[in-house]
């Protein structure tokens, strides 16, 4: 089965030509991307329900005022996600959706903080996950093929060549000017004005936390994280020796404020580490008004808030690409992002803007990892300042999304009665509630008898509340062996459910 990744207008081929070319002057020279996210938006909001005919290609071409052959190319793209289908002789209608999923309850972790050990399972399973002998969904990284690797190639090449002499360079600081003007400006995109001079960069994301954490905590300290919530995090707690107390959290709107709140008042809380947008592995998105209470919260109490952006250009959504750090007004929340999800996943850089923090932060980098490669920094600065940079996040958008999908139709198809699943607004990771009876640390050991593996739900929390969940990473490879192992799950699941005993091969 083809997905938007098959497609060539995915793959990078130009729009046709207009004419008068108006149209191809326009963001990047990608308006048919433009029309296609607003209407995806509508589709997938519900606006637009499932058979109900949209306007003929005519008619779009009429009112958004382009060409006939850019409202084609916004339909192509929409096909290729599965949104609507073209019936012969009758024009496009709102393709079936996948079936209608419950979600999973808002966490309830205990109300305790607790002193992290995840170490030993969360060695295994991403052990396990980078091995190419399995079909794998444990890992929340995106495939080479979602990248235009040229693209990514030249770059890095054109850098050498211009700035050679930097190879034989040791160089310290905060990173290199350049990259720090083109990541601020990126900063705007999520609505965060941010002096050149206040960013550091970093040998990625986590190195960024780590540096947050250090500055604000000592060991035993209690730092309030979603719950669940990316399991590196509890790698990094577990190595500072601090405690987590994890938030009741929501599958669409994220942390609870309110249990945030009651936090304060019964914990000696030193910091915040969040997610707003996108967190891993619910897929939440905060509102705008919840981001604005939070880094009021932040001043009020003089907490830090460390705010994790790096799947912010992800979001389907606008407005939950908008930073909490954009309402602090204080210095009190310590940005921090990459470009690994989203750009140049092999250019491992970082960055962060630690607010009244950024001089202890900044001497702390330069003790423990000094700089970075320059030429990978000026890479990264030319990468960030090429024309059509949003094109190519709407174009991963759109393809992921048609990814998550299908993966959410097939658990629909596969996995047991009762499973409950996260429909995120963007990002390719799942998060899925097994019904009572499935022990997902058990399944996962069956499945790897098979060569499949995924991410128990126990890896995402410091207690053992999550053993019925589980974590499905389908950023990666995607092709009908994934397909199918994504079903032998559902049926391995299914089989423990109904006490089957150990499934075995002949089972398949």
């Amino acid at each position: 089965m083809d997905t938007a990744l098959d497609h060539p207008t995915v793959q990078g081929r130009a729009e046709p030509g207009h004419g008068n070319g108006s149209a191809a002057s326009r963001d990047g020279g990608v308006l048919y991307l433009s029309i296609a996210e607003t209407l995806a938006r509508s589709i997938r909001s519900g606006a637009m329900r499932r058979g109900e005919r949209v306007p003929s290609v005519r008619e779009l071409a009429r009112q958004h005022g382009v060409s006939l052959s850019t409202a084609t190319q916004a339909y192509r793209s929409l096909e290729d996600a599965r949104l609507i289908e073209a019936r012969p002789r009758s024009g496009y209608f709102v393709a079936a959706r996948p079936r209608s999923l419950p979600e999973p309850d808002t966490s309830r972790p205990p109300a305790v903080s607790t002193r992290v050990d995840r170490s030993a399972l969360t060695a295994e399973v991403m052990r396990i996950a980078e091995d190419p002998g399995y079909l794998s969904f444990g890992a929340a990284c995106p495939a080479a093929s979602l990248f235009d690797e040229t693209k990514l190639r030249r770059a890095v090449a054109r850098s050498v060549q211009r700035h050679r002499q930097t190879l034989a360079e040791y160089r310290v600081g905060p990173g290199h000017e350049a990259v720090r003007r083109a990541i601020a400006r990126h900063a705007l995109r999520l609505g965060s004005v941010i002096d050149p001079q206040q960013l550091l960069v970093t040998n990625g994301c986590l190195e960024a936390i780590v540096l947050c954490l250090r500055a604000v905590t000592r060991p035993g300290d209690v730092v309030a994280l979603e719950s669940p919530t990316y399991f590196g995090f509890f790698e990094i707690l577990e190595q500072l020796h601090l405690r987590a107390l994890e938030i009741p959290t929501h599958p669409r709107t994220g942390m609870a404020l309110d249990a945030l709140q009651l936090a304060f008042d019964t914990h000696a809380v030193k910091a915040v580490l969040t997610v707003p947008t996108l967190s891993n592995p619910l897929g939440a998105s905060m509102p705008l008004a919840e981001r604005r209470r939070l880094a009021r919260m932040a001043a009020q109490r003089g907490i830090p808030v460390i705010e994790d952006v790096i799947y912010n250009d992800l979001s389907e959504q606008d407005d939950r690409r908008r930073s909490v750090h954009s309402f602090d007004e204080g210095g009190n929340v310590m940005l921090c992002g990459s470009f690994t999800k989203t750009l140049a996943p092999g250019i491992r850089l970082g960055w962060m803007a630690a607010g009244r923090w950024h001089a202890q932060v900044q001497r702390m980098k330069a003790a423990t990892s000094g700089g970075q490669s320059t030429v990978l920094e000026l890479a990264m600065a030319e990468l960030l300042g090429q024309t059509g940079i949003e094109s190519g996040y709407r174009r991963l958008r759109a393809t992921i999304a048609a990814r998550v999908d299908e993966a959410r139709e097939i658990v629909a198809q596969s996995f047991p009665r009762g499973t409950r699943v996260t429909d995120p607004p963007g990002g390719f990771i799942l998060w899925a509630e097994f019904p009572e009876g499935v022990d997902t640390l058990e399944l996962w050991r069956r499945c790897l008898d098979e060569r499949i593996c995924f991410a128990p739900g126990n890896m995402f929390s410091a207690s053992d509340r999550f053993g019925r969940f589980a974590r499905f990473g389908v950023g990666g490879r995607w092709d009908d062996a994934q397909r199918a192992a994504l079903r032998r799950i559902g049926e391995l699941a299914t089989r423990m459910l109904a006490g089957g005993g150990r499934a075995g091969a002949a089972d398949a």
